[in-house]
């Protein structure tokens, strides 16, 4: 969940509150864009490094419940010269972010209490991995702790040269919370993700594109543009076929090798039933 202590402070909204108004969403940090198939969600606090909260992530989580049904690609970017420098540093203070229960708040709730918190939090990472969408984060500068876990919450990420990301959580006696994990030891393996999140060290862009972390590199001005490409590219396919080709590979490392041979057939059954009319 936290991660900087240098990030900057971002702003809040009531306890309670859903970030259900795209006003809202605006003033938590957030901003959704809607072209036809493409959404574009845009972190817009770049005077505070994009630094998230809990306003934020009600933000994010409203965001994806209200996206039309006509939306097939989603791109994750952020204003400023960084992408997120993690959670607001007020959130490590004993005065907490006005509104919003402190660490030693939630410390303090019982078992059952301190788990909802944590996993609503987590409504704000989870859908980007939704089966009809494919989501595509755009990285530059900055990703620290949750940074870090949001762009890992995306299927694909597009990164300027100049990416670096750190995983701090650990380093400051805590673990990552934000669905950061799987995703990341999916991509780099177990090894390699615990020697980054048990040392907190920086990967920059091109460790990342070697290991699989990040799809591409390009030059920072680039950044947007390769990320439309790519979003471009992504809805040139039909989208009945993304979504199995999706379903079949996200449960590919949980099926024995059989089993995914059954899940190929039985994906191709229905694109061959549905291309010759006989779906239902």
């Amino acid at each position: 969940m936290p991660a900087d202590r240098s990030a900057p402070t971002a702003a809040s909204q009531p306890p309670g509150g859903h970030g259900a108004e795209p006003g809202e969403w605006e003033q938590a940090g957030v901003r959704l864009g809607l072209e036809g198939e493409l959404a574009t969600v845009t972190l817009c606090h770049p005077q505070r490094r994009n630094a998230q909260t809990p306003a934020m992530w009600r933000a994010l989580a409203a965001v994806g419940r209200s996206l039309p049904g006509t939306v097939r690609v989603v791109v994750l970017r952020a204003e400023g010269v960084s992408f997120s420098a993690g959670l607001d540093r007020a959130m490590f203070t004993p005065d907490g972010i006005p509104g919003e229960p402190g660490f030693t708040a939630l410390a303090r709730a019982d078992d059952a209490a301190l788990d909802a918190a944590i996993a609503a939090y987590q409504d704000a990472f989870t859908w980007w991995r939704r089966p009809d969408l494919v989501t595509v984060a755009a990285v530059q500068g900055h990703a620290v702790g949750a940074g870090f876990q949001l762009a890992l919450a995306c299927d694909l990420r597009v990164v300027a040269e100049d990416a670096q990301f750190a995983m701090k959580e650990t380093s400051l006696g805590l673990v990552p919370d934000l669905a950061g994990t799987k995703p990341l030891t999916a991509l780099v393996g177990y090894a390699r993700a615990l020697e980054i999140c048990a040392t907190g060290r920086w990967v920059h862009a091109d460790e990342a594109v070697r290991t699989g972390l990040a799809n591409l590199a390009v030059p920072a001005a680039e950044l947007d543009a390769a990320a439309r490409d790519l979003a471009a590219a992504l809805l040139a396919a039909p989208r009945a076929a993304v979504n199995e080709t999706k379903a079949l590979l996200q449960g590919a490392a949980a099926r024995t090798y059989d089993d995914q041979r059954a899940a190929e057939r039985a994906a191709q059954a229905r694109r061959l039933r549905d291309l010759s009319g006989l779906g239902d």
